[in-house]
């Protein structure tokens, strides 16, 4: 065979060997421990899932559909994302988005730069109506971000697969719900301060129906708002109000006490798993600045914690009470009793009775043989009609 015969054949069977193995990527099965996790929990790969994702804590969880309402199946480390807390406002800035997003079938890319990749739908129509740009946010593989949420290659096939399965099943679009953290009382109140703080009361109304209900949240965007419909169950609907009320109370509470913080990144963050088994020599991939994560999650308080006195436990309180007075301590009398001036007796408190005090004072100016100590005539005289 002459040369450039068989060179030209070797570059096609290259790219046969490159275009199988994109196949087999893209289409490769889910698990079976993640099965059998989703058949323990009654439901299935074909059934619907929901993607939830947390910088803060640099997680994407699983959530499918089974018979009484979505059920949690497992959590990935995200290994990279950059930016800081809060939504995405221009192309470029480096931002991961937070808020509700929709991706459908055509969003899946199986032959991407990324190992494999689905676009989470930003701009939505609550990102357009603030005016905000950019494009091509993903969940894809290779540890490296420039606004995405980066993943491992094994992990990001897995997330494929599932998200395939779901939408092969019949899921029209799968929603894709990204936070700055867990929606929590304890982190909204830690973050009071924030200037993104209303955007997050508003994600948490979404993240609380999402738990209370286990319905997915039906969105739309209401005068620049996110607006969730109720529930068609008047038990889940009741369920939510009672959650969300429960949870604003929580927040109103805690930020009596919680210090105010505002968490600040260099550029992104990386989940601890990820960062562990890369300082053991793990490879994960090109991690896009690797020197930004040693800033990460830095907290700046804002407004110091207001700290309760603690309180004195029973034993030591009681045996105060018990115990008599050491040498040289004067033992304790209640203010009623102790001996005072006469005259501040008409200004007591517990002796609110004129007719009362006014003897006692009287009393008090005579001496022993009944006489007046000081002859005061006008006010012994006044004596005789009482």
């Amino acid at each position: 065979m002459p040369l450039r015969t068989s060179l030209a054949a070797g570059l096609v069977l290259l790219a046969l060997g490159s275009a199988a193995t994109a196949q087999d990527k893209a289409t490769a099965p889910i698990p079976a421990g993640t099965l059998a996790i989703m058949a323990s929990k009654g439901t299935s790969a074909s059934a619907p899932v929901v993607f939830r994702a947390y910088k803060r804590e640099s997680e994407l969880e699983v959530w499918k559909k089974a018979a009484k309402g979505y059920v949690f199946i497992k959590s990935f480390p995200i290994c990279r994302w950059s930016g800081q807390l809060g939504p995405k406002h221009r192309n470029g800035d480096r931002q991961v988005p937070e808020g509700f997003y929709s991706v459908a079938k055509r969003q899946m890319n199986p032959n991407s730069h990324y190992h494999l990749s689905f676009d989470v739908g930003y701009p939505n129509a609550y990102d357009r109506a603030h005016g905000s740009s950019g494009s091509a946010i993903m969940v894809h593989g290779i540890c490296s971000s420039m606004g995405c949420f980066a993943m491992t290659n094994g992990t990001v096939e897995e997330i494929f697969a599932i998200a395939r399965e779901a939408l092969a099943g019949g899921q029209a679009a799968f929603q894709f719900q990204a936070y700055p953290f867990h929606m929590t009382a304890e982190n909204l109140a830690r973050h009071r301060s924030d200037p993104n703080f209303a955007f997050w009361q508003n994600l948490k109304e979404g993240a609380d129906r999402f738990e209370a209900t286990g319905e997915e949240p039906q969105v739309s965007v209401v005068g620049g708002r996110y607006a969730f419909a109720p529930s068609k169950d008047p038990k889940r609907e009741a369920a939510y109000v009672t959650r969300h009320a429960m949870e604003e109370a929580r927040i109103a509470a805690l930020a009596t006490e919680a210090p105010a913080v505002r968490t600040t990144y260099s550029d992104g963050g990386q989940n601890a798993f990820w960062a562990a088994y890369v300082s053991r020599g793990g490879a994960v991939g090109d991690i896009s600045r690797p020197e930004a994560l040693a800033f990460a999650a830095q907290e700046v308080i804002l407004t110091p914690a207001r700290r309760r006195a603690a309180p004195v436990p029973e034993s030591v309180w009681t045996g105060w009470v018990a115990a008599a007075p050491r040498p040289g301590e004067t033992p304790f009398v209640p203010a009623y009793a102790s001996p005072r001036d006469s005259l501040a007796r008409l200004a007591d408190p517990f002796e609110t009775r004129y007719a009362d005090s006014l003897p006692r004072l009287l009393r008090d100016t005579l001496g022993p043989d009944g006489e007046p100590r000081v002859q005061r005539p006008g006010l012994v005289a006044s004596a005789a009609p009482l």
